[in-house]
């Protein structure tokens, strides 16, 4: 379903992401390890244009954009196809839980207000925050305020959901609930591409792992394999480390 071919992001004269491929089935949780600063977020980044990628090619579904000749129109249409789960939340600080998960749906999708809301309280149900629909982010623990970045992202039905270290900003208390969350929707069959430092968490809900090391996907296999038997030095190096 999901296609990308030579992905390649420069940032000056250093290469970030360096002619990446990666193929993500229908419904495949992917999850993406390794070190700080190789290149994990970025990937998530240009899959949707929020960074541009200086070459390379994505594929979603029928839609297929070339990172030299995107014009805009391509972009919104792959950035339709996708929705972005931040690790800082990013969520509008004036409008409140239900007004935040609304507020793409109306200006993105065109969506009907009343229809928006619907589905804005539907997601709230989802995630537990029915009670929280009219409070703004000032006033909802960070659990609470990944859990409406992730409905935000659901409400949105995108072919691809994209998870930035979703738990990195949390304190410890509040990751297990954000965690149970992308467990259920997991479940769903939705398609996601997950980079976490949650080893525990990859284990269980990865199809795939992906190890990334200085822009580079050096080893993917199922977690069992990848983290039970990894054949790269640099993977091995690194669990050793994390499992210190």
């Amino acid at each position: 379903m999901i296609s990308i071919r030579g992905l390649t992001k420069r940032f000056d004269k250093t290469t970030v992401l360096n002619a990446i491929d990666l193929d993500i089935a229908d419904g495949e949780r992917v999850v993406v390890i390794g070190p700080s600063g190789t290149g994990k977020s970025t990937l998530l980044r240009c899959i949707n244009f929020l960074d541009r990628p200086q070459s390379g090619q994505i594929q979603i579904d029928n839609l297929q954009v070339d990172a030299k000749k995107a014009t805009k129109s391509d972009i919104l249409a792959l950035q339709r196809s996708t929705a972005f789960v931040f690790q800082n939340y990013a969520l509008f600080a004036n409008k409140t839980a239900k007004e935040n998960i609304m507020e793409a749906l109306v200006t993105v999708q065109k969506m009907p207000e009343a229809a928006a809301e619907e589905r804005a309280m539907s997601v709230l149900a989802e995630t537990g925050l029915t009670d929280k629909a009219d409070s703004y982010p000032s006033a909802l623990s960070g659990g609470q305020q990944q859990r409406v970045g992730i409905g935000r992202a659901m409400a949105l039905q995108s072919s691809l959901m994209l998870f930035d270290e979703p738990t990195s900003a949390l304190d410890p208390e509040w990751v297990g609930e954000v965690l149970d969350l992308m467990r259920r929707v997991a479940e769903r069959k939705q398609t996601m591409l997950i980079v976490t430092h949650e080893m525990q968490f990859a284990k269980e809900i990865a199809d795939r792992v992906v190890f990334m090391d200085e822009g580079r996907i050096v080893e993917a296999a199922p977690p069992e394999q990848l983290f039970g038997d990894p054949k790269d030095e640099r993977l091995q190096r690194f669990l050793r480390r994390i499992n210190q």
